[in-house]
């Protein structure tokens, strides 16, 4: 469905009141895949989301959405981004198809073509029975499907999704992390995922490494286990990453 360049990041560097939160950062989030974005607490994950989506003012390098320069062309950058929190942002006493439209709107989207692409998502999810109820209704796993149904609205080529699974029991869990790995194939969305469970990345991912505002490794999962001689992902995590926080989050 989509056509995407993903997400580049070059030299990226961040400092808040001269402290450093990130320095040097490199990697790609490859066209149409899952990336995994790992980190420890303090490691700089939420700086670099902020950077990636516009909450946080210019900072040293590049970052090229979708093959546009965020810095050059932020408004045409940003719109082909869709950005799930990790704190919610629903209406409780709203309907799903309430918040729905209300997210077309923000996004430019009215009559017709708002319904349309609000079928389509929350299609997508598998929440469009739950269509009339209200959010407050909802448990966990399907107010998070409904965050990702509405940030897929606008049909993005990129999706940043913030610890999307924070608070959900492990079978909920489970189930969505599947859900969205079926998306990025089924639709071609090019997905960065950011959280601190290694168990959520799988072999066929692409992965992402960050500590201390660093990028310590970055590439397919695949490759960078062979690389490091480690058989899990989560042996991977270990040795590359240490309990040392020394730059601010």
């Amino acid at each position: 469905m989509h056509s995407s360049n993903g997400i580049e990041v070059r030299n990226l560097s961040f400092s808040y009141s001269g402290k450093p939160a990130l320095a040097d950062a490199s990697f790609q989030a490859r066209a149409g895949k899952f990336t995994g974005l790992l980190g420890p607490n303090g490691a700089g994950k939420s700086t670099l989301l902020s950077l990636l989506t516009g909450l946080l003012g210019r900072g040293r390098g590049e970052i090229s959405i979708d093959g546009i320069d965020i810095h050059k062309h932020p408004r045409q950058a940003l719109g082909r981004v869709g950005i799930v929190f990790q704190q919610s942002a629903l209406d409780l006493d709203l309907t799903l198809e309430q918040n729905m439209v209300y997210g077309a709107a923000l996004r430019g989207w009215w009559g017709k073509d708002a319904r349309w692409k609000i079928n389509q998502a929350l299609e997508l999810m598998n929440i469009t029975d739950q269509r009339r109820d209200k959010v407050r209704e909802l448990n966990g796993g399907h107010r998070r499907r409904l965050e990702i149904a509405r940030a897929l609205v606008h049909q993005p080529a990129v999706l940043i999704l913030d610890e999307p699974t924070v608070g959900l029991d492990i079978r909920t869990r489970n189930e969505l992390v599947t859900h969205v790995h079926q998306l990025t194939t089924s639709e071609n969305i090019t997905v960065l995922w950011a959280s601190h469970l290694v168990d959520e990345i799988r072999e066929t991912d692409d992965l992402v490494i960050l500590n201390k505002g660093q990028v310590c490794s970055a590439g397919p999962v695949t490759q960078l286990l062979q690389q490091y001689a480690c058989p899990t992902v989560l042996s991977l995590f270990e040795r590359l990453t240490c309990t040392d926080q020394s730059l601010a989050d």
